[in-house]
Order: structure tokens, then sequence, then C-alpha cells
């Protein structure tokens, strides 16, 4: 595991994950890798009960997905999609670990960041906390899970005008939609998270996990859905038409702390030509 990018600390039943990615905290080879080598140990051992998800980055808790490298993938057009892509298979798998996830966001997530804690068991979020997809502008969708989670936690109508318009989702807003489960100051949020998981924690593992089970159960199969999603992207990107909305995105700012921090409006209107 690469533990200069995620930090872990285990406390009896509960493990605290913090992303230490500088100096973007992206969605990129390295999270992903560093994800990828601390999941079995998690999954695998018996102890853990509860994992907390926060970010050391005060801006950011994950920016996106690497632009600059989804820039030049452009996939075989008669390539035929049946399964969930890498970040898709990864973030399920979190998904549907035998232990709860809780996600502390304090800062911006945004496409790949927003996705994965679209795909963690449940939300918390500083007042000044931001989401958004924003995909669709640069050419493509939300393709780790996001189309299908977004639906899933607000409903088809608000999915669709979030996802179509990239626009940035405040806290507030998060919370009323039901994406945020609980909204406190930010000085308050690592404590709110900690009392949570040690709550959770005095359960047995075996009993979290058949309560996940069965609830993800009634609720329906991602797994065929998230392929549906997987092979919508590869569409997208096999025609390259995701190329110049990304190098209009990258020269507009994005990708830059400076950016990146403020409202995304600027810089989709600079994505889609409108600036």
């Amino acid at each position: 595991m690469n533990d200069e990018v995620l930090h872990v600390e285990q406390d009896e039943g509960v493990v605290t994950v913090t992303i230490d990615a500088p100096p973007l905290n992206l969605v990129d080879a390295d999270f992903m890798v560093a994800l990828l080598g601390w999941l079995p140990d998690a999954e695998g051992d018996d102890s853990v009960r509860v994992v907390v998800f926060r970010s050391a980055d005060p801006d950011f808790f994950l920016m996106h997905g690497d632009v600059h490298q989804l820039v030049d993938v452009v996939p075989d057009r008669g390539a035929e999609v049946t399964e969930p892509n890498v970040a898709q298979a990864t973030f399920e798998r979190l998904h549907r670990a035998p232990f709860f996830t809780i996600g502390v966001l304090d800062g911006v997530a945004r496409g790949g960041g927003c996705e994965f804690l679209s795909a963690l068991d449940l939300r918390i979020g500083s007042f000044g906390s931001v989401v958004g997809q924003p995909e669709a502008a640069l050419g493509i969708l939300p393709g780790a899970g996001g189309t299908v989670r977004w639906s899933r936690l607000v409903g088809r109508s608000r999915a669709l005008e979030l996802l179509l318009t990239g626009r940035d989702v405040p806290a507030e807003e998060a919370l009323a939609l039901g994406w945020l489960d609980a909204l406190l100051p930010a000085q308050h949020l690592d404590e709110h998270a900690m009392a949570l998981a040690r709550r959770v924690a005095r359960l047995p593992r075996a009993s979290i996990a058949a309560v996940k089970e069965v609830v993800d159960a009634a609720l329906t199969d991602d797994a065929e859905v998230l392929a549906v999603e997987n092979a919508a992207l590869t569409r997208l990107m096999a025609t390259g038409g995701h190329q110049e909305p990304m190098r209009r995105f990258l020269a507009a700012g994005g990708q830059t702390r400076e950016g990146e921090r403020g409202d995304i409006s600027a810089l989709l209107a600079a994505t889609m030509g409108d600036a």
C-alpha cells in the first residue's frame, strides 16, 4: 500500500483513513493503487467494523479524476463492454464491504471524488462543503458509478438536472436532497463521525454485513447497471468528442487549485465554448 496517499489508523473496531495526495488530491492511478492495496486487508480483518474516510487537504476531499490522462484516452469504437471498469468495480467493492463506511467531507468533491463518496454508506459534511459531477460538459459522463448512484440517492429528475448541468451542489442542498446525511460546523465533523463510528463498531461485524447485504438487495443489484454505465462511457470516449472540451477545461484553469476552489460555473462555460 502507498502509505503516502492513505494514512491508516485503527482504534479497536474503527479504522480512520486519511487521504493525503498533494498537490491536488486527484482520483488518479496512485490513489486507486493505494485503495486497492489497503482494501483486502480491511476486508480480511474481522476486527474492522467501521471505516471513516477523511481528507488532509483543507480545500479538496478529492478533486476529481486526472483530466490530463483522460483527454488522450480514445477506446476502440468496436469494443464490447460487459463489465464495470476498475474505478466502478473498486468503489462497488467498497460499497459492498462487510464493514460500515463513513465519508467526512470538508471542502470540494467533484467528479470521481464525488463518486467515491457516493459509494460509501453514509456521508457527513461541513457547511462549506461542495459536490458536483461536471463530466457531461467534458464530453463524457460520471463513469465511476456516479450516474448510477446519484439516481438511486436523489431520484431520476434531480439526478438528470444535476448530471446534465454539472453545477456545484452546496452543502445545504446536498443535505436536503439526501445525498448528505448530516451537516455540521467543520470543527465538529471528526467528533461526530467518530461518535457514530464507535456506536456502530459495537455491533457484530456479521450483523453489519448482513444488514448491508439485505438493504442492497432490496434496492437492486448494481453490477449489471454499472456495466451499462461503463459501456456508455466507452461509447462517448470512442468518438473522441471528449478531447476538445477537456482541453478547454484544462486551458481555462481546470485541475488547478486556483481554478477549482470557487464555483465551477465559469470553468464549465469555458469548457462548453461559452466563454
